[in-house]
């Protein structure tokens, strides 16, 4: 599958699961120097491989008729700074609702792990700005994922599909957050119990055979 129909796979896969609406949120895949990018002002759910730009990392428009996304700068900053080869900005509910209201969401489970452990929410900045682009590199340090203050979420990996399956996890993560903020307080996991759980998946149990 070609990079362009990668974008046009998984823009409808946000697209179906809720996780943006209208034309809001964007994707990119790297290969090399060269960035396959979301059109600017398109339905993901709409999106043909040829209405996919693609633009190199200095950000000049190297194929494709539409323009890319307006937030393609926030997208080639944070390729620069990982060295990460997709990412996926989204506009869902809950981590909107988490990125609008607190400062990071907390581990309130293991698997917070996956996505570095607290997920940081990024200074607000307006869209497709350096200074957002800076912030949510910031925010990213050592992550693969946060939270865009007042806007939405940004995740990253090394395919298109790892980057999808942790906006996914992130999503998850903020609705447990948000819904258990209905019943409670929720519980916060300490450092000691998250290095166990690293420890443990380091060292699983080993089970004898009959």
């Amino acid at each position: 599958m070609s990079l362009r129909e990668q974008l046009c796979d998984y823009g409808r896969r946000a697209v179906e699961l809720g996780l943006v609406i209208g034309t809001s949120g964007n994707l990119s895949v790297r290969q090399g120097d060269l960035v396959a990018v979301t059109p600017s002002g398109a339905a993901l759910d709409r999106l043909t491989p040829e209405m996919c730009p693609i633009v190199d990392v200095e950000g000049y428009l190297v194929e494709g008729e539409l323009q890319p996304s307006s937030e393609t700068p926030m997208h080639l900053a944070v390729y620069e700074t990982t060295g990460t080869q997709a990412v996926v900005h989204t506009h869902s509910v809950f981590g909107t609702v988490v990125a609008t209201t607190m400062a990071e969401l907390p581990p309130v489970h293991y698997n917070a792990l996956l996505l570095g452990g607290v997920v940081k929410v990024a200074e607000y900045a307006t869209y497709g700005t350096p200074e957002l682009a800076a912030n949510v590199r910031a925010a990213l340090a050592g992550k693969q994922a946060a939270l865009m203050a007042n806007h939405g979420g940004v995740t990253i990996g090394a395919t298109l599909e790892q980057a999808f399956e942790a906006t996914r996890l992130l999503e998850w993560l903020c609705e447990v957050y948000v819904r258990g903020l209905g019943v409670g307080k929720p519980a916060i996991l300490t450092e000691e119990q998250l290095a166990a759980v690293v420890e443990r998946s380091l060292n699983p149990p080993s089970f004898p055979r009959r």
